[in-house]
């Protein structure tokens, strides 16, 4: 790998600082950039003194202070063509609305970026297949609700047609939504099951959106489901190797 530049390599610094969620040591930064340690005590000095709101101290980790943002659209071919192949996907396989969005983003970076990154936004070297696939499962829940929905931490109730055809009423406190290749769905926290659950959106035959509040907060109830996904994958997996005594059960 070619040595960064200086100028560079303190703009990728800020930018693995905003992307952090907890400190993030100067050793971590340094197996990124591909450095010594001592560069990055020495560039985290510079962003210091040029006031740039790092807080930290060796050994310990560094954040940046919420608020600071560099000048807009400061991004590299690489961000450009990721943010391209990430827009063909969903506009590809979103619904409607997220699909629009996906189009006006790749627009509207292209209104800013500089000219001679254009090349890498017009003509950019990853894509997706030319066409979603022929099978993707049709919605019968508004998903651009479902995001305002879970945005602001309000119930569902759902009518949900099970794989057996069999329908029961849910209420449910909306999580995220998972887009797969022919298929979406809504990972809530089920009130009659008392548990994370996960719904097809094409199987959903009724809707109610409430304007009642979910008491979880919204960050926290999402942390939950991942840790209880990730315990779900090891355990599946450990049931697949039949090793019964690798089975994680949930605590």
């Amino acid at each position: 790998m070619t040595a960064m530049r200086r100028t560079e390599r303190l703009f990728t610094i800020i930018q693995i600082l905003r992307r952090a969620r907890a400190p993030i040591t100067a050793s971590a930064m340094a197996d990124e950039l591909e450095t010594s340690l001592r560069t990055v005590y020495r560039d985290i000095a510079e962003l210091i003194a040029q006031r740039v709101p790092v807080r930290g101290e060796a050994g310990v980790g560094y954040m940046l202070e919420s608020g600071f943002d560099m000048p807009p659209l400061m991004l590299t071919p690489d961000e450009i063509e990721a943010a391209v192949l990430g827009a063909q996907w969903v506009a590809g396989r979103g619904d409607p609305a997220l699909a629009r969005a996906a189009n006006d983003l790749v627009a509207k970076i292209g209104a800013v970026i500089p000219a001679h990154l254009r090349p890498f936004l017009l003509d950019a070297a990853l894509t997706t297949p030319g066409h979603p696939p022929s099978r993707i499962m049709t919605d019968s829940l508004d998903l651009a609700r479902v995001r305002r929905a879970i945005r602001g931490q309000t119930k569902i109730r759902l009518t949900y047609r099970d794989e057996s055809e069999r329908e029961t009423r849910r209420t449910v406190w909306p999580v995220a939504i998972a887009y797969y290749e022919t298929v979406r769905l809504l990972a809530a926290w089920c009130e009659l099951r008392q548990d994370f659950r996960h719904f097809r959106t094409d199987r959903v035959t009724e809707a109610e959106f409430t304007e009642e509040r979910y008491p979880a907060r919204r960050d926290i109830l999402r942390s939950q489901w991942r840790r209880a996904a990730e315990t779900g994958r090891q355990r599946w997996s450990a049931v697949k190797s039949g090793d019964p005594a690798r089975e994680v059960r949930p605590g």
